[in-house]
């Protein structure tokens, strides 16, 4: 693998529009040194047999039968509306005839 140089961390950053202090650079390489050698390790994993996933952890949505059912408290919540028509609330009128 080649060596990250300090160039390349400039031009990575001016790619990524980020003002990096000169007294960083050294740090960056070497991190950027460090992140390309592990991802070098992981691309040696033979994933041949590997069903490709978007999580590590597969998950299932847990659904229920939707069902009609009643409320003990529906009269009290009719109740609370500033104006109440019957079963529904009366709400102002919102659009222009």
């Amino acid at each position: 693998m080649s060596k990250i140089t300090a160039k390349d961390v400039r031009k990575v950053a001016q790619l990524a529009r980020l003002d990096l202090p000169d007294d960083q650079i050294a740090t960056y390489t070497e991190q950027l040194e460090k992140i390309l050698a592990y991802v070098a390790q992981l691309e040696e994993i033979d994933t041949t047999n590997v069903k490709p996933t978007t999580r590590a952890v597969e998950v299932v949505n847990v659904t229920r039968t939707d069902e009609v059912s009643e409320t003990p408290v529906r009269e009290e919540l009719l109740n609370l509306a500033p104006q109440r028509e019957g079963d529904f609330f009366r709400v102002p009128k919102i659009l222009a005839e």
